[in-house]
Parts: structure tokens; sequence; C-alpha cells
């Protein structure tokens, strides 16, 4: 371990010990919430806190089940260098009049949450108040891929990004970039032209890999993809280069341009990330569309697959002392959530949790084996739909039913976002196996054969306000997920 990683462990352990002291007669938990693009992050985030602070229907929910969960409060946050998850505007975006989703994450956000709760007695006497005090950081899933850049240099970070750029799904979209490469001497004199050029054309490719169609998952380095105040820096003016197996690179080169801006991007973005957010939290989700990549085929779920995997090595993982949460504290708590479950029929749900588990066979095995409880659920923050059943010929076939947004487009029709439809689903394979194998999930509107909607947007639900109280938000497994998370916390 060199000087600035001890260096960087003592600040960690320095906060951590401050943190603690603060929360020494209340229980405090700091939760990562986090997610591949689209995976759900800002929806997720939303409808937890409105379930916490303003009711919900949550049975799993022990706690709040039980009558425990006196109230919950939004509070301000300890750190008031990051912004604040602005709750509020999502929520009016989810139940306004022009219902829609809200805008994703694109920034690292913080939000206090305080719970009181009354401790549960095991001998029938009177319960003693407490409280829960619950720090959320929503940061974007793209940034968490980025810690592992902190174990390759530039030549392993190139040689890697431009191997996987080989593949099938990946080489048409990077075609552009790998011809401007192949006609390239990393050893040419240095060139900014040069540089924004290789930036510009890696950037497009990496951009291209999140449509829809492609699904991939693996796109570092993540402020590529949403650079904020950064964007044009030199930082973020960088592109992998086919390098040789040995040597180092002339002075004034074009190659020690790259590694240089490579070195700082490492440095000043991807360190401080870690340092400052990532290595305090005490639990974790991570959200992930799996659906998204069964529908675009075998090697995107290879790729996310490798995604899971790299993100959860970034974590240190086990069962939190009071001396490990005083000086360096452990997610002790994993949460995988496959979202969008609202979009195949209930009797498909443990399956999608079997593939979801698969995918992150590797991680949960290694967050086990350090003590750390993990769980992997099937989950809805907000549902969108509702289920049905419909006919086909003498067939009776289970429905989900839902409003597309406006301009939705499926076998020629483009919906209005008004119009409500019934799409079935079809059933995930019982096998994870053959779902991880076939890829190409597919769902087809009911009064159609074949019509494949698997692409097909919903509108956030239509909520009717009863009295004075904010409308609540259907969900799927929400309560179960907090159960998992801040259970303990509240017994």
């Amino acid at each position: 371990m060199n000087f600035n990683s001890l260096l960087d462990e003592a600040r960690i352990a320095a906060r951590s010990l401050a943190e603690a002291a603060s929360g020494a007669f209340d229980p405090t938990i700091r939760l990562g919430v986090t997610g591949l693009s689209r995976a759900g992050k800002t929806v997720f985030l939303t409808a937890l806190v409105q379930a916490l602070v303003n009711g919900a229907r949550m049975p799993a929910f022990r706690a709040y089940a039980q009558g425990r969960v006196v109230g919950a409060r939004l509070s301000p946050q300890p750190d008031d260098a990051i912004p604040r998850f602005e709750v509020e505007a999502h929520m009016r975006a989810l139940t306004g009049p022009d219902r829609h989703w809200p805008e994703g994450t694109r920034r690292i956000s913080e939000l206090r949450v305080v719970i009181n709760f009354e401790a549960a007695s095991f001998f029938g006497g009177s319960r003693s108040p407490r409280r829960l005090t619950l720090d959320i950081v929503d940061y974007p899933g793209e940034w968490l891929l980025d810690l592992a850049l902190l174990g390759q240099d530039f030549r392993q970070w190139s040689q890697r990004t431009i191997e996987t750029s080989e593949g099938a799904t990946r080489a048409p979209i990077a075609a552009e970039w790998r011809r401007r490469l192949e006609n390239l001497d990393p050893s040419a004199p240095e060139s900014e032209d040069t540089a924004r050029e290789l930036s510009a054309l890696f950037t497009g490719y990496l951009r291209a890999g999140r449509d829809d169609r492609v699904a991939l998952s693996t796109l570092p380095p993540g402020r590529f993809l949403m650079p904020g105040e950064m964007e044009g820096s030199p930082a973020l003016t960088f592109a992998p280069l086919s390098l040789p197996a040995e040597g180092e690179a002339p002075s004034g080169s074009l190659w020690a341009m790259m590694e240089r801006r490579y070195e700082a991007y490492r440095s000043h973005v991807v360190k401080p990330f870690f340092r400052d957010h990532f290595s305090r939290l005490d639990r974790q989700v991570v959200l992930v569309d799996a659906l998204a990549a069964l529908n675009a085929g075998p090697e995107a779920v290879a790729d996310l697959e490798n995604a899971l995997t790299d993100v959860l090595s970034a974590f240190r993982h086990g069962r939190n002392s009071w001396m490990s949460s005083l000086f360096r504290p452990k997610v002790d708590r994993l949460l995988f959530a496959a979202t969008k479950a609202d979009h195949l029929h209930h009797t498909s749900h443990d399956r999608l949790e079997a593939i979801l588990r698969r995918l992150v066979a590797k991680a949960v095995e290694r967050a086990e084996f350090g003590g750390a409880a993990v769980d992997v659920v099937a989950l809805a923050a907000v549902r969108a739909t509702r289920e049905a059943s419909a006919r086909a010929g003498k067939e009776e076939l289970p429905v989900i039913v839902g409003v597309p947004e406006k301009g939705e487009r499926s076998n020629g029709q483009v919906f209005d976002g008004e119009e409500e439809i019934a799409v079935f689903p079809g059933d995930l394979p019982e096998d994870p196996e053959v779902a991880l194998r076939a890829g190409g999930y597919l769902g087809r509107a009911a009064s159609e054969e074949g019509g494949d909607l698997r692409f097909v947007k919903f509108r956030p639900p239509l909520l009717v306000k009863s009295g004075e109280k904010p409308p609540q938000l259907p969900h799927i497994r929400l309560d179960r997920t907090l159960e998992f998370l801040i259970g303990d916390a509240l017994a």
C-alpha cells in the first residue's frame, strides 16, 4: 500500500470516527443506492422516502406493520457540499397532471430521513422510544464501474477496452473509433486536436452501447457519459490506445499525453469518490434492469454479469463490529433488486429473481464469505401496470395492463399516452441458464399475435387522491426491501 493509500485510509477512519461520535446515542445507517443506467434509481429512492414519510401499504415491513414506526420526517443532510436529492420534485413528476417518470440520476446526491419508532418488547411491557437516522446516498452506477480503474494502469485499461470492443455486439458500434485507432501511432507528437477527436469517437461508442437494442453495461469511464461540470476538461479528454506490450511512453508523445490524463481521471475523479462517499457506506442497494439485457440477447446478459462482478469487487463486505464501524465501515447488508417487475405477471417474479441471483452469483459468494447478509428481490418501486386476463382464441392468457407513454410505437401503432393496452408478457424459463443463454425476452399484445412490445415504456399509474394525505404509490415488494435494509435496526 503506497503513501497516498495510507493517507486515504486515515481520512476515511477519521471521518467515520467523527460520524460515529455524532450518532452515539441513536443509530445511523448510511445507505447507498445505485444501479446501471435506466435501472430506476430515482424512482426507487422517491418511492422509498415517500413510503416512510407519508405511509404506504407495507405488510412485509414488520416494524411498520406492527405499528411501531411512530413517524418519519426529512431532515437536513449531513454533507452541506453535496446536492440534495429533490424528492419533492420527483414526486410531483410522478403524480402531477402530466404524470411522467422523473429525470434519471446524473450526479451524486443525499437525503436524510429520521425515523421515530418504538423498540420491540419481548415481555409485553412498554416499548421504549427510539430514533433511527437513515442517510441515503444516490449516485450513478456508471461511477461505481470506475472503481475498477484503480487497479489498472493505462496500458492494462487500453488493452482490456480494445479487446472487449471486438465482441459481436460491440464491434459494429465501435467501428469508427477502431478505424481511427488503427491508423494512429501512439508515439506521434502529442496533439490536442487528435486527443479531442479520439475522445469524441470513443465517447460515441460508449453512448451507442447504452441503446436499448444493445443494452451494454460495462462502459467505463463513467464520467464520459455523465461529465457534469467536468465536461471538456483534459481529465475527460482521453481514449484507449493500441500500445506495445512493453516500454514507456516517449516524452511529449500522444501516448504520454493520454496516459497523463488517464492518471488525472483516476486521481481527481475516481479516488475522491471512493474516499469521500463510497467507502463510508454501511448498506447498499444495487438496482438491475435484467429484462433489458434479456431483451438484447446473450452478449448483453454476459456483459451485465461482468459489470455486476466488477461493481461488487469494489465493496468491502462483512459484518460490522463496533471497532470496524468506528474506523472503516463495511457494507454488511447488500440487496440486488431486479427492477420493472411490473412488466411481468407475478408468476414469473420468482424466475426473475432466480435469473438475477445467477447473474450475481460470484459477487454474492464473495459478500457472504465476508459475513455480509445478501438478498435478491424482484421489485417495482412504483407499479405502472395491473394484472388481468384476456382471451386469445380458446386460450385464457394472463396479461398486464397499462398506459404506454405518448409517442411509443408498436406494430405501426403510435400510442397517445392515454389509451390503456393489455400485454401478454410471456413466461420466463424456469431454468435461469436457459434464459441467460437464449436472451430475446418477448412480450406481445393480447389482441395481437406475435406483436413485439418488449420496448414499450409505460406511464406512471394514475392515482386518485384521498383526503389531505398525498397519494400512495403502488409498489411490488418495496416493503420486503425496507425490511431487509433497515428492519434489524428497528427491532
